[in-house]
C-alpha cells in the first residue's frame, strides 16, 4: 500500500500546488483557463500523436476490453440519475448531469499522468484506446438525453471533429504508415510539448478546483463520488477478469481509468446549459479530493 501512496501523492501533490498558487494569487483563473487550453489544445494531442503514431498497436480491435469499460459506465451512470431522480428531487438536465458526472472520468487531467507514472509508456496504447472513444461516446450521449430529439447528429459531429484530443487521434492514425520518415528535430518537438501534457495538466486541475465548493451539498455529491470512486472501477476490474477477454495486462489500466474522479466535462457540460452546475462543480472537487485515497487503494488492488 505504501508504494501505490508514494506513486499516487506526487500526483496529487501537482494538484495541490496548482489549488495553493491559486490560493495565494501567484496564479489566476485566467492563468489556469491558459494553461489547460495548452495542455488540451497542444500537449496532450502531441502525447497521443506519438503514441499512436509510434506505438504497439493491437492487430485487432479489443472489442472485450471496451465493454468492460463501457457496460460499467452505463451501470454507475444509470443508478446516479435514477439515485438522482427519486432520492434528491432532480429533474430534466440536472438528472443528465448527475449521471454524467458519475460516468465521465477526469482522464486527462489526473488518468494520463497517474497511469503512465504508475505502469510506464506500456501502459500508453491501452489508455489511448479508451481515450480515443471515451470523449466521443460520453459527450454523444449526453448531448443526446439532454436535447432529447433536437440533438442533430451534424452538430454532435461538428463538436467531436473539431475537438483538440479527436485531432489528435486523427493526426497519429494518419502519421503511423510513415512515421519513421519524419525528421528528428520535428520528433524532439513533439516529445517536448507531450512531456509538459501530465505536469501542466495537474497544476491546472489545482487552479480549477480553487472556484469548486460544495454549494450543492454533500449528500448527493458524495453518492456521485461513490459510484464514480468505487462502484465504476470495481465493475470494470469485475468484468474484465470474469466476463471478457481482455489481455491481463490491460486490467489494471482499465480499472484506474475508471477509478479517476468526476470529469471536468461534466462541469462543462452544466455551464453550458445553465443547469446543475452547482451539483457537478461539487462532484468534481469530492470526488478528487476522495481520490487521493480510493486511486491508491485501487492502485494497490490491481498492482497486486
Amino acid at each position: 500500500m505504501l508504494a501505490a501512496l508514494l506513486i499516487v501523492v506526487p500526483i496529487f501533490g501537482l494538484v495541490g500546488v496548482g489549488f495553493l498558487a491559486r490560493r495565494l494569487r501567484v496564479l489566476d483563473d485566467r492563468a489556469g483557463n491558459g494553461l489547460s487550453r495548452f495542455v488540451f489544445s497542444i500537449a496532450l494531442p502531441c502525447l497521443i500523436f506519438r503514441t499512436l503514431a509510434r506505438g504497439d498497436l493491437p492487430l485487432a480491435e479489443p472489442w472485450g476490453y471496451w465493454a468492460s469499460y463501457f457496460i460499467a459506465l452505463a451501470i454507475v451512470w444509470t443508478v446516479a440519475s435514477l439515485v438522482a431522480r427519486h432520492a434528491f428531487g432532480t429533474v430534466g438536465i440536472e438528472t443528465v448531469v448527475a449521471g454524467f458526472s458519475a460516468g465521465q472520468a477526469n482522464t486527462v487531467l489526473i488518468g494520463v499522468p497517474l497511469i503512465l507514472q504508475a505502469f510506464g509508456e506500456a501502459a500508453a496504447v491501452p489508455m489511448f484506446l479508451l481515450i480515443a472513444i471515451h470523449l466521443p461516446i460520453t459527450m454523444s450521449a449526453a448531448t443526446i438525453l439532454v436535447e432529447g430529439r433536437n440533438a442533430s447528429a451534424l452538430s454532435i459531429a461538428r463538436k467531436l471533429a473539431t475537438h483538440p484530443i479527436i485531432l489528435g487521434i486523427a493526426a497519429g492514425a494518419a502519421a503511423r504508415p510513415f512515421a519513421g520518415a519524419i525528421p528528428g528535430p520535428a520528433w524532439q518537438m513533439v516529445d517536448m510539448l507531450a512531456a509538459a501534457a501530465a505536469p501542466g495538466a495537474l497544476v491546472a486541475m489545482g487552479v480549477s478546483l480553487h472556484r469548486y465548493g460544495l454549494s450543492a451539498g454533500v449528500a448527493l455529491p458524495a453518492t456521485i463520488a461513490a459510484l464514480k470512486l468505487l462502484a465504476h472501477p470495481l465493475l470494470v476490474f469485475l468484468l474484465a477478469t470474469l466476463v471478457f477477454p481482455v489481455p491481463r495486462e490491460w486490467v489494471p489500466v482499465a480499472v484506474m481509468f475508471a477509478a479517476c474522479p468526476s470529469g471536468i466535462n461534466a462541469y462543462i457540460l452544466a455551464q453550458s446549459y445553465k443547469t446543475g452546475v452547482a451539483l457537478a462543480s461539487s462532484a468534481v472537487a469530492l470526488s478528487t479530493a476522495l481520490a487521493v485515497a480510493t486511486m491508491a487503494m485501487w492502485l494497490y488492488v490491481v498492482s497486486g
